[in-house]
Formats: structure tokens, C-alpha cells, sequence
């Protein structure tokens, strides 16, 4: 059994191939098209999807949706009346884009397909079973309580539920305009970022602020009842209305004016990003210590935009009655296309379940073959190594910043060692460097350590693995000094633990940087500059490499040098 699945309603449109229940491939379509947090119809990336699984399009028995584009309609309709001051905005948003998404894949299905009765059927399932629900079917758990967050899907906000083997039950559901992803949006544009893309920065920008200074007025904004259903206080907010401006005038009467973007950041947007990223982790808190007494389960599995934030990740991790959690490395709407698969394949055709997704590596390779052929082709002048990896190890070992860009492409918005920039942490001017001469990006924002998962305990405290990037815990007191570049200025770190078995030749290299210098830690940041997506060829690496600070590109087992 073939299925595609595909997400394309909201923004990372992405798809993958299943066969029989094992995932062969996973694209995000702005890896392709090159347009960051892409809308468009994932017309590349199925096409990729089917060339790396060798399979044809008459090879599709299914398609899988992540969205359900009728449901809640009649919970849409009455807010609108009943809420929206200016219906036709609402018509446009609601209605307009409806269509013209589900005019898109119904073009590009015709064409391939030509009708309906002889195409592989079709699946249209709901968001947040696509979020969490299909995360659950490829996490490592036989049982575990559900949460899923988000802006909103078809209009719920936030699921509630638990799983076990191939069943799972909802517990409790909340519906916009009660959303923490509208919530955290709101701060995100206030300290002058893009909602819907930024996010990250303001979770980053949040440890430069005090939260306590706004900590009362932001807490006000939310309450949690006993069920974990959220009620928001939306006399603070204007999103509720589907404009773009997100914040109420009462907002800027308590908070200020916002900041515009490109100027400094004054103390109060560093304050407002520090509640408010406060707040959204105690809420959350609050909602898992009600899914874990009504579930009893051990384990979570947390899906949706919301779960990308990896600071409050951790504090799940550190204060919930969970002992782990799963996040699925594309947590995000881009993982949508997976967890549809997965919930067709598992929970609506009840197969039994034989795959868990702990290899983010599921896009394209290059060969050795591949990369040559476009270095010959650009007339550049390049070495062969044996050992790549040791080499590299004393690149780093010295100084320089390299592109590493090695095997299948990692599915989500963490580079995870195969498309990526690394540096030697212990440098602890690299962060100011990399951030201004290489991203061309805000001067705060920290980067992520890779290390190997045996070193794990001895430089950062997590009980826990973190293969994915996205649970952040504390750099050891007295290593902070020796990973100056990577240890943040509340003194964390978002962690990736590298496994030998997942990603060996990742794996060899900072082991033998460990092997150098005493120190089995990497910085690692996507391989990109700041709004472009992260390289997915060997072009678009050298192209990278040569419009930015880098110091020597590693591709296969070639180095390229600037000298």
C-alpha cells in the first residue's frame, strides 16, 4: 500500500511517501522552490517524494490530507456573524482561500490523474489528528496522553486525548479565538517580527527580558479549566478579527508601543517576550498535569506549531509527571503530511503499526557522483579525503566555520547534521561571528550544540535524549565556560544528542573533534542565511558558501576552500 500524504492548507507545504507503513521519503516544498515557509501547492515535492521511493504516480493507492476543509464549517459560520466586524474580510479568509487551496490540488490532480474513479482515493483528515494523533503512530510508545497546539486547524486550537497501540480517544478540544499560537503571535509582532514565521526569534529574544516585570498582566490573559479547555481575555487582542494587526489598543496602553522593524529593541519588548513566553510555558504546564491525571499515561507526545518551542519542550521534560516526550522533528504543519499517512495507515485502516520515525534524514542524497559533477561544473578547485570527517574535525579544531552538507536532506526546521554549519564552540566570539558574518542575522540569538549522545550527561543537564533539537535544558554549570558559543545567556542550551546508529558520519566528526580538543560538541546552525530556506543541493551550497563568511564547504567527501 502507497500513500501519499500532503499538507498544503497552511503555510510549509510539504508531502512524503509511505509504502506499508514505512516512511521512504519527506520533502518540504520550500527546499525546492526556495520560498521559506512556502504556501504554494507541493508540486515539487511530491515529485521528489517519488523519485527517491522509485515509484510512479499510478503507484499511489491513497492520498492523505491534513486537513478536513468542511469541518467546524457551521462553528465558522456563527463566529463570523456573530464576532467579525467586517464580514467580507472574513468571507475572503474563510471562504476565498478555501477554495483556491482546494482548487490547486484539485488541478494538480486532474492533471495526473484525470478523474476522480480512476485516481488513487482520497483522504481528508482532520488537523490536529494529522498533528498529534499521526505522531503518535510513529512515536516510540505503545501508550501515551496527546496534546496538540497550534494557531488553529479547521478551528480547533488545542487537543487534548490518549493513545494507545492503534486506538486513541479525545479527552478535550478548545476553539479559536482561544489559541496559544495566536497568543505567542501577538508578542511576536509587537517585538517586530513576522507572525507565522518569527517565532523562534521571540523565544530567543525572551531570556534578554525580565518575565516578571509583565508576568500578572500576561497571566490574566488566559485561564485553563479543569478539563484543560483555555479561555482568553480578547479585550488585549485584535486577532480575533482575522486582520493583520494582532494587538488591541488596551495592548499598547499597558505595553507600549511596539517595536518597528530593524530598530533597536527597547526593555519593554524584551520584557513583553519574556512573559509571554513565560506564561505559555506555565499554561501548558497547567494543561499537562490535567492530561496526566486523567490519563495516568508515562509518556507524551506533543504536536502542532506551539510544540517547536523548544524552551517550553524542556520544561515539560524537567517539571511535567511525564518521564519524556515525544516531539516529532517537523512538529510543525510541515509534519502534517506524515501524520496524515500515519493516521489512515494506522488509525483508519487499523494496520498494525511497524515504523518509528527517530531519522529526521528522509529527503534527497547526493552521491560523491552528484556533488562532482556540479563542482567540475562550476569550475572550482576541490580536495578528496579518506577520512572527511577527521579532517573536517581539524578545520574546526582551529577556527573556521564550515558548510557540512552530507547524505539525505533532514525533514523539519532544525538542521540535525546533514545540511548545516558548524563551529568549534569553545571559541566564545564564534556566536557574534557566525550571527554577523555568516547568517546575517540578529545579534542575540544564540545557536544549538550537537553532542554526542555518550557526552550528553557531562556537559548538559537532561535526563533525556534530544535527537531532534528541540528540547532545550541547561548547559552544567562549570561547562559553560568551555562552550561559551553555544551557552545562551541564561545559561541554556537547545541540545541535539547525535546517536551513532541515526547519522554516523555526524556521529565521527564531532567524536573526532572530542578526540582534538576534550570537547565532543559541536555548534550547529541550518545551513542558510537568515530568510532563505536551508540548502537542499550541492548548488545551493556552493551558492551559500560564497556569498557568506564561511570558511571551507565539506560535501561528501570533498573540501572547498575560499584560498
Amino acid at each position: 500500500m502507497v500513500i501519499l500524504g500532503l499538507n498544503y492548507y497552511f503555510h510549509d507545504s510539504t508531502a512524503c511517501i509511505i509504502k506499508d507503513g514505512v516512511l521512504l521519503a519527506a520533502i518540504e516544498e520550500e527546499r525546492l522552490n526556495r520560498d521559506k515557509h512556502t504556501r504554494k501547492f507541493p508540486m515539487l515535492a511530491i515529485d521528489r517524494c517519488l523519485k527517491i521511493a522509485k515509484l510512479e504516480y499510478d503507484d499511489i493507492d491513497h492520498i492523505a490530507v491534513s486537513i478536513k476543509p468542511n469541518h467546524d464549517v457551521f462553528k465558522k459560520i456563527w463566529y463570523g456573524i456573530k464576532v467579525i466586524k467586517s464580514l467580507k474580510a472574513y468571507f475572503n479568509k474563510i471562504v476565498v482561500t478555501n477554495y483556491s487551496k482546494q482548487k490547486d490540488f484539485w488541478n494538480w490532480f486532474k492533471y495526473h490523474f484525470k478523474s476522480r474513479l480512476n485516481g488513487p482515493k482520497i483522504h481528508f483528515i482532520e488537523h490536529h489528528y494529522s498533528h498529534v494523533v499521526g505522531s503518535f503512530f510513529v512515536s516510540p510508545y505503545e501508550e501515551a496522553a496527546l496534546l496538540s497546539i497550534d494557531g488553529h486547524g479547521e478551528w480547533a486550537t488545542t487537543w487534548l486525548g490518549v493513545g494507545k497501540k492503534n486506538n486513541f480517544k479525545c479527552l478535550s478540544q478548545s476553539y479559536f479565538p482561544n489559541s496559544l499560537g495566536a497568543f505567542y503571535e501577538v508578542a511576536t509582532q509587537f517585538c517586530g517580527f513576522r507572525t507565522s514565521y518569527d517565532e523562534g526569534k521571540t523565544m530567543g529574544l525572551a531570556p534578554m527580558g525580565d518575565p516578571n516585570v509583565f508576568l500578572k498582566e500576561v497571566d490574566k490573559m488566559i485561564t485553563v479549566d479543569k478539563d484543560g479547555r483555555l479561555s482568553f481575555d480578547l479585550s488585549y487582542f485584535n486577532y480575533q478579527n482575522m486582520g493583520w494587526e494582532r494587538c488591541s489598543e488596551k495592548f499598547y496602553k499597558i505595553f507600549g508601543e511596539p517595536r518597528k522593524h530593524g530598530e533597536d529593541f527597547k526593555e519593554r519588548h524584551m520584557n513583553v517576550a519574556a512573559a509571554f513566553q513565560r506564561v505559555l510555558e506555565n499554561k501548558v504546564l497547567e494543561i499537562c498535569d490535567i492530561l496526566y491525571k486523567k490519563t495516568k499515561a508515562q509518556y507524551l507526545v506533543i504536536s502542532g506549531g506551539v510544540s517547536l518551542n523548544s524552551v517550553m519542550n524542556g520544561r515539560i521534560v524537567r517539571e511535567s509527571p511525564f518521564d519524556d516526550v515525544y516531539v516529532m522533528p517537523a512538529a510543525g504543519d510541515n509534519g502534517t503530511a506524515i501524520g496524515a499517512a500515519y493516521y489512515l495507515y494506522n488509525g483508519v485502516f487499523n494496520k498494525k503499526r511497524n515504523f518509528v520515525h527517530n531519522n529526521p534524514y528522509v529527503g534527497t542524497s547526493y552521491s560523491n557522483e552528484d556533488i562532482e559533477k556540479d563542482l567540475k561544473g562550476a569550475k572550482l578547485k576541490y580536495d578528496y579525503f579518506e577520512d572527511v570527517c577527521d579532517e573536517a574535525a581539524s578545520l574546526l579544531e582551529k577556527g573556521n566555520i564550515i558548510g557540512w552538507f552530507q547524505g539525505a536532506m533532514e525533514i523539519g526546521p532544525r538542521a540535525l547534521g546533514n545540511r548545516s554549519i558548524l563551529a568549534n564552540p569553545a571559541f566564545p566570539q564564534m556566536k557574534d561571528k557566525i550571527n554577523s558574518e555568516v547568517k546575517f542575522r540578529e545579534a542575540y540569538r544564540p545557536f544549538a550544540p550537537s553532542a554526542i549522545v555518550e557526552a550528553k550527561d557531562d556537559f548538559f543537564d537532561l535526563e533525556v535524549e534530544a535527537p531532534f533539537m528541540l528540547k532545550v535544558c541547561n548547559v552544567l554549570h562549570d561547562k559553560q565556560s568551555v562552550i561559551p558559543a553555544v551557552t545562551h545567556v541564561d545559561g541554556s542550551a537547545r541540545l541535539q544528542t547525535v546517536n551513532k546508529e541515526t547519522n554516523e558520519r555526524y556521529y565521527n566528526l564531532i567524536k573526532s573533534l572530542g578526540d582534538k580538543t576534550g570537547v565532543p560538541v559541536v555548534l550547529n546552525t541550518s545551513f542558510n542565511i537568515q530568510g532563505e530556506p536551508v540548502v537542499e543541493s550541492p548548488k545551493d551550497a556552493i551558492r551559500c558558501f560564497f556569498s557568506t563568511g564561511l570558511d571551507y564547504l565539506v560535501m561528501g567527501d570533498f573540501i572547498l576552500s575560499k584560498q
